[in-house]
């Protein structure tokens, strides 16, 4: 009984006190907070080179004396809370110069020497968010087009209740840039995203992405599926254009056509289908073209089939 209570009790304890950084109780994090210099940390000098000589001044309370209204609304935020209060080692306990570099020499002149340009945020920002979904940071389209961390997203304040956003939603903060794609989601069909029950970032990676248009998922198709998914298939009858490719037949961001269609459905039918005799072809169909179902009245199951007899599409 002795040998048991050893095994499951005291191994696990001894464990955590040898390998982990986890305090135990009564015992404070400085352990942790006292570590030596991170090796995340940014190298200011290469960053800057106006950094040369400057030196930490590790207190919160200089900076305070003329950022005093900055550092109100920063304590409020997520950094300010969690760099406050629970630092997770020295690259956090520093505090403010964690982000903004040594500030030795702006406390003995205060000028605007030390400033960091949008891409020199980004490096900075990099020290702690390089994983996850930023792996891809470095060559995606955003950083490329000099779009940065602080383009998207505000430290110092907060302004919205997700990501440090800039603004108070995704929609509102993309829409900056991407007007044309807002104007597109005020048509008459589209993705919920206007009325609050989707997101930008729910069919893109805005940090970057190893396809095009930095898509969330692989490709289009595999981005599509992740709400779609009965159009996946295997089908046993394939549509070869919708197989290949969903954004042949629809516009994502929103159409004036009903399910999202590029053109009026029949009209997108024979863009590909010209071949004559068809009892219902398009330019002899006097009823079911005008209303737009001209092809889908008899092949409903467009996006594949798997009944025996759906070749056509027609079940």
């Amino acid at each position: 009984m002795k040998n048991l209570y050893i095994t499951v009790v005291c191994l696990p304890l001894l464990y955590l006190v040898l390998f982990t950084d986890i305090p135990l109780l009564g015992q404070s994090n400085s352990r942790r907070v006292e570590s030596s210099t991170d090796p995340r940390a940014v190298d200011w000098v290469k960053l800057n080179p106006a950094f040369k000589g400057a030196s930490f001044v590790r207190d919160k309370e200089v900076c305070m004396t003329c950022h005093q209204e900055t550092s109100e609304k920063y304590q409020k935020t997520t950094h300010g809370r969690l760099f406050g209060f629970n630092p997770r080692g020295n690259l956090e306990a520093t505090d403010c110069e964690s982000c903004h570099g040594p500030r030795g020499k702006h406390v003995e002149e205060p000028d605007s020497t030390l400033a960091l340009s949008v891409e020199q945020y980004s490096v900075v920002c990099m020290q702690c968010h390089q994983d996850g979904n930023r792996m891809y940071w470095q060559t995606s389209l955003h950083k490329t087009a000099d779009v940065g961390c602080v383009s998207c997203h505000t430290v110092m304040e907060k302004r919205s209740h997700t990501a440090l956003l800039s603004n108070e939603n995704q929609l509102t903060v993309c829409s900056t840039c991407h007007t044309d794609v807002k104007v597109k989601m005020s048509r008459t069909t589209h993705h919920p995203i206007q009325e609050g029950k989707l997101d930008c970032s729910f069919c893109h990676n805005v940090h970057g992405a190893p396809g095009r248009a930095m898509l969330a998922k692989g490709s289009t198709n595999e981005t599509c599926y992740s709400c779609h998914q009965e159009k996946r298939g295997p089908f046993l009858w394939e549509h070869s254009p919708a197989r290949e490719d969903c954004l042949t037949c629809h516009e994502p961001h929103g159409s004036n056509n009903r399910n999202l269609l590029v053109t009026q459905s029949a009209s997108l039918c024979v863009s590909c289908h010209q071949y004559g005799g068809h009892i219902n072809q398009y330019r002899y169909n006097r009823v079911s073209t005008p209303y737009g179902n001209g092809c889908v009245n008899c092949h409903a199951t467009v996006h594949g089939s798997s009944h025996p007899s759906g070749a056509k599409f027609t079940r």
